[in-house]
């Protein structure tokens, strides 16, 4: 990837990460690209992922230099490969899913800032959504201190499950009171590694990890990092001299 002749923006790993939703451990790389691409395949749109907010974001890509963008969210750490299953399936790294439910909460915000809150609407796209990003969906609604989402949160609130209605509850009180501290909700989630407004995209070099055979730190350098993530291996555990000590002894085993 050193060789690369293409720039991937924070706009691009968002939207990508938002196409993802749709296939996370449902399907792989390929599936994924066409999604981004926008394919009319058959299989796609019987699964319902012409609907991804992201369909169609690479539309001018082809489905090969598409592919190279998601590999490099892989690479970057942002998408994972599961191989513990018949076909390798892509799924979210804990720093991938902590940008995504961030993102997705803005989304949301931002589509109620367009709304005439007056205005009855069908609410039911909220019901079955991820918990963790809904109730921190509701703590940024409870942060803008603007009462004018209260008819909003009144329409939702019925059609939810208990859990997200007392909730829903809590930010209608907060902006009816006008509090001015922070609304914090149980099971919100708290993102630990990522800060939203801090850049998505880093530098990437060798990563210092710790043996647990010896207990010595060792370099994990980018080569090793890609030719792992690839494959959907997981860090090694153990430094390159274990690695081998273990090596030695599986051999010796093996001619015991």
């Amino acid at each position: 990837m050193a060789d690369q002749a293409f720039t991937v923006t924070e706009d691009d790993v968002r939207a990508m990460l938002l196409a993802a939703d749709s296939i996370a451990g449902q399907a792989g790389r390929n599936m994924l690209a066409k999604v981004l691409k926008g394919s009319r395949d058959k299989k796609l749109l019987a699964l319902g992922l012409d609907n991804s907010p992201a369909y169609g974001y690479f539309r001018m890509l082809t489905l090969d230099q598409i592919t190279e963008r998601v590999d490099w969210m892989i690479l970057n750490d942002f998408l994972a490969i599961d191989r513990n299953r018949d076909m390798p399936l892509l799924v979210f790294t804990d720093r991938g899913w902590d940008i995504h439910i961030e993102n997705m909460s803005e989304l949301l915000l931002k589509q109620w800032e367009t709304w005439d809150k007056t205005v009855p609407t069908d609410m039911t796209y909220l019901k079955d959504r991820n918990r963790s990003m809904i109730l921190l969906f509701l703590e940024k609604v409870a942060h803008t201190g603007d009462a004018r989402y209260i008819p909003l949160l009144q329409q939702w609130a019925p059609l939810d499950y208990r859990k997200v209605r007392e909730a829903i509850g809590k930010v209608i009180d907060h902006l009816e009171k006008g509090h001015s501290e922070p609304l914090m909700l149980e099971g919100a989630h708290r993102s630990f590694y990522c800060t939203p407004g801090e850049p998505i995209i880093e530098p990437r070099g060798s990563e210092r990890l710790k043996c647990w055979e010896c207990g010595k730190r060792f370099e994990w350098t980018v080569e090793e990092q890609d030719k792992f993530r690839m494959r959907g291996w997981n860090p090694p555990k153990r430094c390159e001299s274990c690695r081998e000590q273990r090596q030695k002894q599986r051999e010796a085993w093996l001619w015991e």
